[in-house]
């Protein structure tokens, strides 16, 4: 396994990466956008056409559950440990063609365009309920707490049918399901809490299919059962683990999409002047915001099959890690990438994926952002930071702010 340069290799979760990451993927790039990392025992891949191409190898596996549990098997777990592996490995994002393309057949225009734009008037609704909240009481705010986290969990219960009386105990849910999906808990009690919350969100979740079933609703859970295929290509327990993974997954990508994002361009007033007087350009400053300093790092991945790569050789059963944030900084794919330019286009960035696993949320994601910052902004003209230093969570996966204190 050797490298055209010699690479100094560092854990990725080092406070300084942390809160820097690109000088060291931009160093890494250069030296080696195809490497192996003895600290992270994976391939680290940086440069943007072998990431692209790693989302549609047939030799890369999205499956991260079956090897986990080749090694651990299900007889040597508790119940509960057992029974929440096995909901997580029916995650889209877990699972591989066809079964995956079998699976996401079920939300087969639940996502398209006349969907997501039927939840403008709520999404605007719900920014402007928050905006207002977190000014109320005047001098600093939380950012992340008080607006970019509750926005788009608000958004994601209402949208799937959520009743309102049960949106803040689903909202606690998810965000502890997200955590132990993305590698946020730290002991092994937040382990077992964060377990135990996915086991509840389900048991939740398949009664709130059940009574959709009896009365249907203009929500996503009743459109994906319209489609006739929970029951029948689909199985409910299949379906309802997928609900489990999108209560989570499009509220915690938006959440650090809207804050990291509010982050930058507080960083950068020539173009948060250019978005206040031209808010027309929220949908290409929502994908430059994803390509500049996107919410999620990197993919995960395994090595299926033996293949070549950027003149390496990688072997069945070895981990991949697709850095997206390395990747969408690539100067051989984009004129001026360490500058954020919102009027960039073409952008093709790959912070939602690409080819099967392209991001089901996207759409929604984009809408909820996009009104996020234009409402945000134009609620709050004097918008500025009130901190010299931000604090960030350590996560390997996602780039995500734990606050962001904020003068409305």
């Amino acid at each position: 396994m050797t490298t055209t340069a010699p690479v100094t290799d560092r854990y990725l979760v080092d406070d300084e990466i942390l809160a820097d990451p690109f000088p060291y993927l931009a160093e890494l790039r250069a030296a080696a956008p195809v490497h192996f990392s003895p600290v992270h025992r994976a391939w680290l891949v940086t440069g943007y056409d072998p990431v692209a191409a790693c989302f549609t190898e047939p030799a890369v596996s999205a499956d991260r559950i079956s090897p986990m549990l080749a090694q651990t098997p299900l007889h040597l777990l508790s119940p509960e440990a057992a029974r929440a592996f096995k909901i997580m490995a029916g995650w889209m994002v877990f699972v591989d063609p066809p079964e995956h393309r079998r699976l996401r057949s079920v939300f087969r225009g639940a996502f398209g365009p006349s969907q997501i734009r039927r939840n403008r008037p709520m999404v605007r609704a719900a920014v402007t309920r928050l905006t207002a909240q977190a000014g109320a009481g005047g001098g600093v705010t939380d950012l992340v707490a008080d607006f970019a986290r509750p926005l788009p969990a608000t958004v994601a219960a209402a949208w799937m049918g959520v009743p309102v009386d049960d949106t803040a105990m689903f909202q606690r849910w998810a965000i502890r399901v997200g955590d132990l999906a993305l590698g946020g808990v730290q002991t092994p009690d937040e382990h077992e809490r964060s377990q135990r919350a996915l086991l509840d969100l389900f048991d939740y979740l398949r009664e709130l299919v059940r009574a959709r079933r009896a009365d249907p609703q203009a929500d996503l859970i009743s459109s994906a059962l319209a489609s006739g295929l929970v029951g029948d290509s689909v199985s409910e327990d299949e379906f309802v683990a997928m609900l489990t993974h999108v209560a989570f997954a499009g509220g915690e990508t938006t959440s650090n999409l809207i804050a990291v994002g509010v982050w930058n361009l507080l960083r950068h007033p020539d173009q948060l002047a250019l978005l206040r007087t031209e808010p027309e350009l929220a949908p290409t400053a929502v994908e430059e915001l994803l390509r500049f300093d996107g919410p999620s790092k990197m993919s995960i991945r395994q090595v299926k099959d033996d293949f070549e790569l950027g003149g390496q050789r990688l072997r069945a059963g070895e981990r991949m890690y697709l850095i997206t944030a390395a990747a969408n900084r690539d100067p051989a794919r984009f004129r001026r990438p360490d500058e954020l330019d919102l009027r960039r286009h073409p952008n093709p960035h790959l912070g939602f994926g690409q080819g099967a696993h392209f991001c089901l949320g996207a759409p929604l994601a984009r809408l909820v952002a996009g009104a996020a910052l234009t409402d945000l902004l134009a609620a709050a003209p004097r918008l500025a930071l009130a901190a010299d230093r931000v604090s960030w969570a350590p996560s390997l996966l996602n780039r995500s702010l734990q606050a962001l204190p904020v003068r409305l």
